[in-house]
């Protein structure tokens, strides 16, 4: 076997063109898609506190925001409603004039080309904030999933591109393909949120989706953090009902379930980067304890070595204009 002196790892990355000859994994615009909060109401782009850069937007502000979007070159987005009205039965989800029903709508007027994937889950239209109905002071499994296949098939009647069932109620997927193939939409392919963590990492998502749970947590329905071997069982089962697309969630701290899922399943594989590790990210940026932009690409390559083909991540717009930066 040669060895050192003859073998000399470090000649191939003594400049960049070198090393990005044999560069093993790059963050790719194609790859990464941006979420957007959509709230009821005109006129309205306000930032969201806990997520610098991150803004609610009313439907009537989407246009010039998806127009920047795709002139980046970003691919699609996935959209997360934040609805006037809320009720123990989630009557907003499903409305046909429902804030995330009027999104799509504006956004397919606006730049028709742009991938629209709906977050499906019940927890932001709910009064309690929970992702499902509640009886007796829990979540009832098989009393939510009518409601979670009529708010898929709802925006994908207005134009969605992929639904995105996120709310960890079994059979969820079956249920949800099944709505969608009897209404002649057996094209819609269904990207499932199938290892879906209980994690801490949320915090500023729900501060920015209203969707704090008002008792309790989701722990009964979310995973269990210490869990590996359970996410690759939620996986397959997901898989077995119909999920076109598979998703890991939160992305930073998984990055050991992204890697274990990529070896054992031959399926499209997506990672969401979340509110809080972009925030954590964010804060330690505007305090000078780390340089943003070499963080960001850092976490985001680490988060496609892992096995990911598909990252969401609010740093989507800042990547484009990175990656694209002359």
């Amino acid at each position: 076997m040669t060895d050192f002196p003859q073998l000399r790892l470090r000649r191939l990355r003594r400049t960049e063109a070198l090393r990005g000859l044999i560069r093993e994994n790059r963050v790719d615009i194609g790859n990464l898609i941006y979420p957007l909060f959509i709230v009821e109401g005109s006129g309205i782009k306000q930032e969201i506190v806990s997520m610098p850069g991150i803004f609610h937007f009313s439907v009537d502000q989407l246009p010039r925001e998806i127009e920047e979007i795709a002139k980046l070159g970003i691919p699609g987005v996935i959209l997360f409603g934040i609805p006037e009205h809320k009720d123990e039965i989630a009557s907003s989800a499903y409305h046909p004039q429902g804030v995330i029903q009027q999104a799509i709508r504006a956004i397919k007027q606006s730049v028709p080309e742009l991938l629209v994937a709906t977050d499906v889950c019940l927890c932001e239209y709910m009064s309690h904030g929970h992702c499902g109905i509640v009886v007796n002071g829990d979540v009832d499994n098989d009393q939510t999933l009518p409601l979670l296949a009529r708010t898929a098939l709802s925006h994908a009647e207005v134009g969605a591109d992929i639904v995105a069932p996120s709310d960890m109620m079994d059979g969820r997927v079956e249920v949800i393909r099944r709505a969608l193939d009897e209404k002649g939409l057996q094209n819609i392919p269904i990207l499932s949120y199938a290892a879906k963590y209980a994690s801490a990492f949320y915090g500023p998502f729900r501060e920015a989706a209203e969707s704090t749970p008002q008792f309790g947590d989701r722990r009964s329905y979310q995973m269990d953090p210490p869990n590996l071997r359970e996410a690759l069982r939620e996986i397959e089962q997901d898989i077995a009902e119909g999920a076109d697309i598979i998703m890991v969630k939160p992305a930073l701290a998984y990055l050991d379930v992204i890697q274990q899922v990529r070896g054992r399943f031959n399926y499209p594989l997506a990672a969401y980067n979340v509110s809080g590790e972009y925030s954590m990210v964010k804060a330690a940026a505007q305090q000078g304890w780390l340089d943003e932009k070499p963080a960001v690409l850092e976490i985001l390559t680490a988060i496609k070595r892992a096995g990911a083909d598909i990252i969401i991540t609010y740093h989507a717009k800042e990547v484009s204009q990175w990656l694209q930066a002359p």
